[in-house]
């Protein structure tokens, strides 16, 4: 399966709490629900498109426990993006969840990578992440990820909330394979890795 990530992020890179006020309030962040006034229909077609494109999810514990805690009691079979977390196999990595309620979710303990890359090996479309900022990074570092999917929201949230990619993560060169921007201006670019980057001084 393919590895892509899809993540509402900020201009200055917040990734926390973007749906509501107290969806992520770890570490005092007090500025949740940044997204809700560009979330446009635009922006949720993208979702459904890639949301239609599951075969497995993967999450991390603390993206887990808020998606378990909404996502069940929506049962309206004409919501695609509850239909797919429903009922899709979702594959979270968690050293502490040791009897989930939500169905179809298999917990990945000991070396997340491993099981990560055995999971790849899978046949399958698409194992998707979504939010899972921490399992990002590790996902990131061990140079895992097939594809970005960024949603770059138009506010510069500022203040402790949690960035996307860490400050001393691995540097990684980008290719852009689509881009487009919705009409309240949500910029969605999608990228695939390349490697490392080059580095050059520009004019020599």
């Amino acid at each position: 399966m393919k590895l892509t990530v899809t993540t509402f992020v900020s201009v200055d890179g917040v990734m926390q709490a973007p749906g509501g006020t107290e969806e992520d309030q770890r570490g005092g962040f007090e500025r949740g629900g940044w997204l809700a006034p560009f979330f446009d229909g635009q922006t949720g077609q993208f979702m459904n498109d890639t949301f239609d494109k599951v075969d497995a999810f993967l999450l991390g514990r603390h993206t887990y426990d808020i998606f378990a805690g909404y996502w069940p009691q929506v049962t309206d079979p004409d919501n695609l993006i509850a239909t797919k977390l429903n009922n899709t196999p979702k594959y979270v990595a968690s050293t502490t969840l040791t009897d989930p309620e939500w169905a179809a979710t298999t917990v990945l303990t000991g070396d997340v990578p491993e099981a990560v890359a055995q999971l790849k090996q899978q046949p399958g479309r698409e194992l998707q992440v979504h939010g899972s900022g921490k399992l990002v990074q590790t996902l990131h570092e061990n140079d895992l990820i097939d594809e970005y999917r960024l949603l770059v929201f138009p506010v510069i949230v500022g203040g402790n909330g949690q960035r996307l990619f860490a400050a001393d993560g691995i540097d990684t060169a980008l290719n852009l394979v689509e881009s487009r921007t919705t009409g309240s201006g949500v910029a969605i670019n999608v990228y695939q890795p390349t490697g490392r980057p080059e580095y050059a001084t520009v004019g020599e």
